[in-house]
């Protein structure tokens, strides 16, 4: 019965065959002595022909591994089979009659392959089955862990804010300090974390190698080698271990005047022991400044509509134009403009003023609002803020009449933008733990609520900013989740979250070419975006003498106005040209 079919390696995934010609049966059956795969109706032919009366039959799991062949050195007709135990020495059958190995113990070379071979094929088979899926395991709870950091920072975030607004000026230095003191501890437990997420990946790393010399073992061809070089009881280094890391609290303290610092808590972080620990404050980095070229920025432009006839492009370098003192606020958080060449400028303190170009001031109110984008100015020219303590939306009309035009029930109105495109008013609304944005038409029917993304996940914290881009998306400033984008529907778009460790965004707003303008509180910089959210540029830095910027406004002319955190000077740029 001829047998002409090729070899197939006993580890290959596929479909096992009998090897007899014209036989398309599954193989069950193993010859250890001829080294074929024979089917049941094969394997009774296969035994009772001539001179196979005593061949090895067994079952296919449990057959031997054929030796590859080898000759001897010294006699070049014989294939290595035996291994001399005494001398561990792989030999043919011949050199047994010779000196030096008389009378000593031999073992199947066969056998012995066979082993060692499924020794090999096990130890795979645990790296694969237990040892790579274990460690990627416990590298996702790493992940998670960090994860779990950032939330946590973010909620202490929010609780050491809450406690400083009612504070004046003079708690800005203090909270500061504490923020960067927060900043440096998060960065620490990171740090930390991802050096454990870095040495599963060099463990991992380690199992892939070592799976890759398990195989070499398999392929070699040199018994020598595989035989005498393969231990017999191999062992695979213990799987890292882990620690969760340690994260701090935030403990609130009864504020008075004579310690500003004590009003804000402290931080405290607790270790593995229950030991309190300081975290030494490092020095920012600097952070550099990059631009996309003229010919990047250009093709951007060709899929932007512009209002201007005009063709503009971005400038390298910003200009600036006049800066001007605004009477009546202490500091600039928010600014509106409206159609007249007027602006509405409010500080954190609840002060808002109305001026005109050069700072002259026309008219003051004082309101509930804070570090918020909290007012806007409609199509109409009449002024809509935000009260927090009523939980109302005011509308002042031209002549000065004063409505409270829309309630948010248990929503407290943070910030409001009146749309260029139709007059809608967006608000972003908080609860104290979650927020969302509420689209409501010019007589203030609610239209849309604009909370989860298609994946359910919460889109907003604290939308405390907020605007409209020239393609309908609504873009806003969330200090826990960054700069957040949705279109007019309110489907999800991207989120931006900075270019360094973290990022606090503040004032928001766009341009005639849908760039995006955001102040980070943590830079102190201004961060330019396309309207697709990638990065173009840090557009304001401390290098070009600009000191805290906190707000940002531009104008039709495409003049850029900013506000800065502590003091009431507004400066007016020039950046595109």
């Amino acid at each position: 019965m001829a047998l002409s079919k090729p070899k197939i390696p006993g580890t290959a995934q596929h479909f096992v065959e009998c090897d007899t010609e014209d036989c398309d049966n599954n193989c069950e059956f193993y010859c250890n002595s001829c080294h074929h795969r024979l089917c049941k109706q094969c394997r009774d032919q296969h035994l009772k022909m001539r001179g196979n009366k005593n061949h090895e039959v067994v079952l296919y799991q449990q057959r031997k591994r054929q030796l590859p062949r080898e000759k001897c050195e010294i006699h070049h007709t014989k294939e290595i089979d035996i291994l001399c135990e005494e001398c561990n020495v792989p030999l043919c059958s011949r050199c047994t009659t010779m000196q030096g190995h008389r009378g000593h113990q031999f073992t199947d070379l066969e056998t012995l392959y066979t082993d060692k071979f499924e020794l090999c094929q096990k130890q795979i088979s645990k790296i694969h089955n237990y040892f790579i899926p274990t460690s990627q395991d416990l590298q996702r709870e790493v992940q998670e862990d960090a994860t779990e950091v950032k939330q946590i920072m973010n909620n202490i975030r929010t609780s050491m804010k809450a406690e400083a607004e009612s504070l004046k000026n003079m708690v800005d230095t203090v909270l500061s300090e504490n923020m960067e003191e927060l900043h440096q501890i998060e960065k620490s437990l990171l740090e930390k974390l991802k050096s454990q997420e870095k040495t599963f990946d060099d463990y991992i790393a380690y199992l892939s190698d070592l799976v890759k010399e398990f195989q070499s073992y398999l392929s070699s061809t040199e018994l020598t080698n595989f035989t005498t070089k393969l231990p017999e009881n191999l062992k695979i280094q213990s799987i890292p271990e882990t620690t969760k890391a340690s994260t701090p609290e935030f403990s609130p303290a009864q504020y008075n005047k004579k310690d500003v610092a004590e009003l804000l808590g402290k931080i405290t972080v607790t270790d593995k022991k229950g030991e309190l620990r300081s975290v030494k404050p490092m020095e920012i980095a600097s952070i550099s400044t990059s631009m996309k070229s003229t010919s990047e920025q250009t093709k951007q432009d060709k899929h932007v509509k512009s209002d201007k006839k005009q063709t503009m492009s971005l400038s390298a370098s910003v200009t600036k134009v006049r800066e001007f003192n605004v009477p009546g606020v202490d500091n600039v958080r928010h600014i509106s403009l409206d159609q007249s060449d007027r602006l509405w400028i409010s500080d954190w303190n609840g002060n808002l003023v109305q001026t005109d170009l050069q700072g002259n001031v026309i008219q003051k109110i004082k309101t509930s609002g804070g570090s918020e984008g909290y007012h806007t100015v409609t199509q109409d020219g009449d002024l809509i803020f935000t009260d927090k303590d009523k939980k109302v939306i005011n509308r002042i009309t031209q002549d000065n009449n004063i409505t409270e035009f829309i309630k948010t029930g248990d929503w407290i109105p943070l910030s409001i933008h009146s749309s260029h495109i139709n007059g809608d008013l967006l608000v972003g609304m908080w609860t104290g733990i979650e927020g969302k944005v509420t689209r409501y038409n010019k007589t203030g029917k609610e239209l849309q609520n604009i909370q989860r993304d298609n994946k359910g996940q919460e889109l907003y914290e604290l939308p405390h900013y907020i605007t409209e881009n020239i393609n309908g998306d609504i873009c806003t400033s969330d200090i826990s989740n960054g700069v957040v984008v949705v279109n007019k529907s309110g489907q999800h778009r991207f989120s931006y979250t900075g270019q360094e460790l973290r990022f606090y965004p503040y004032g928001i707003c766009t341009d005639v070419l849908g760039h995006i303008l955001v102040c980070d509180d943590y830079s102190y910089t201004v961060h330019l975006l396309d309207q697709d959210g990638q990065f173009l540029s840090l557009l304001l830095t401390q290098q070009q003498g600009v000191e805290y910027p906190y707000s940002v406004c531009v104008d039709d002319e495409n003049n850029l106005y900013v506000g800065p955190r502590f003091t009431n000077t507004l400066t007016v740029y020039k950046y595109l040209q």
